[in-house]
């Protein structure tokens, strides 16, 4: 195993010495997985493990000289989520900003949780990752990682090594729900999912500490922080887990939260997408949102403002060797008609 510091990259060569197996075999380990063996695949994986190998080196394989002048976005979504949904369309614009200014090219790299994903991942031909919002056990952050390439987190998680982007989302939280349950006696909470198997379900007093997304966590804790600031039992506050950032999934979840709880009186949702799938369910409930999209204005949402197109701009300009701009204080409650505003 190479020492830890090292600089030096483990060959291609060395890999096959140590599975027993060609350096042809190693290449197609990487590129052309189909062509080999599960067999051979096994050992050779075992060994790159072993000797702290990530991979053919992408900016080598691409351009033999120097670097690619591209950057990675790695977004843990389906691809067609960075032009569905608007606050993934204003980051990703933020990043292409930087990139366009700088003379870089923007490779989006889809991933899921495919076994594939790594590899995916260490085989991009760029010189830098952003990473979107995802989990510390995520193989795919330990993947971007492994290339000791420059990798900056959005949202999170703060990893050694990496530079986080993010504003505080636990205080963001704290505030818009102190508006939007003033006055309750039943709030509950639609959240983003808890993990990577994005599951939908109620919880009761769901504890933050146990979410595995740390934007949902942080989120969670400052609406446990608001009920707790007006006196509120968060053991009996109700969580709708919804399985994305989807208004059906909304609708679906809100439907249960009403049969759970016929009446609840505020709902504090994670996203202004999740609060308008409340509001299909149930016109008449108090409810805020999160982001000030589009939607925020169309229905009437007192929601958490945040410049994602900055937050983006800002990602790529760490991942390019600027300084990383604090964007914690950077957003803002704007209180609307769905809050009484």
């Amino acid at each position: 195993m190479q020492p830890p510091g090292s600089s030096r990259r483990v060959t291609m060569t060395e890999v096959a010495r140590a599975a027993g197996v060609s350096p042809m075999t190693v290449s197609y380990t990487y590129n052309r997985p189909e062509r080999v063996s599960p067999e051979s695949r096994a050992k050779v994986l075992d060994a790159a493990a072993a000797l702290g190998y990530a991979g053919p080196d992408p900016s080598a394989r691409s351009l033999r000289y120097g670097a690619t002048r591209t950057l990675g976005v790695v977004m843990g979504e389906h691809l067609t989520y960075a032009f569905d949904d608007a606050q993934a369309v204003a980051f990703l614009a933020g990043v292409a900003e930087v990139c366009a200014e700088r003379g870089y090219g923007l490779l989006i790299v889809p991933t899921g949780t495919g076994e594939e994903d790594p590899s995916r991942v260490v085989a991009a031909a760029v010189d830098a990752y952003v990473v979107w919002t995802t989990t510390a056990d995520d193989p795919v952050l330990e993947a971007a990682c492994s290339t000791r390439r420059p990798v900056v987190v959005h949202g999170g998680p703060e990893r050694e090594g990496t530079t986080l982007v993010s504003i505080d989302n636990r205080a963001a939280a704290r505030a818009v729900a102190a508006e939007v349950w003033s006055g309750t006696r039943r709030p509950v909470v639609l959240s983003l999912p808890v993990d990577r198997s994005r599951e939908t379900f109620l919880a009761h007093g769901l504890d933050p500490a146990s979410v595995a997304y740390p934007v949902t966590r942080e989120r969670l804790a400052g609406y446990r922080d608001a009920a707790t600031d007006l006196g509120l039992d968060w053991s009996a506050v109700p969580v709708g887990v919804c399985r994305g950032n989807d208004e059906s999934d909304a609708e679906a979840v809100t439907t249960k939260l009403l049969a759970d709880t016929p009446d609840l009186d505020g709902v504090a949702a994670m996203s202004d997408r999740l609060a308008v799938g409340a509001l299909r369910v149930s016109p008449a409930l108090r409810v805020s949102g999160w982001d000030d999209c589009h939607l925020a204005g169309q229905h009437g949402l007192t929601t958490v403002a945040q410049d994602m197109r900055a937050q983006g701009a800002a990602c790529a300009s760490a991942a390019l060797g600027g300084a990383a701009t604090d964007h914690g204080d950077a957003w803002r409650v704007v209180s609307r008609a769905s809050t009484g505003g």
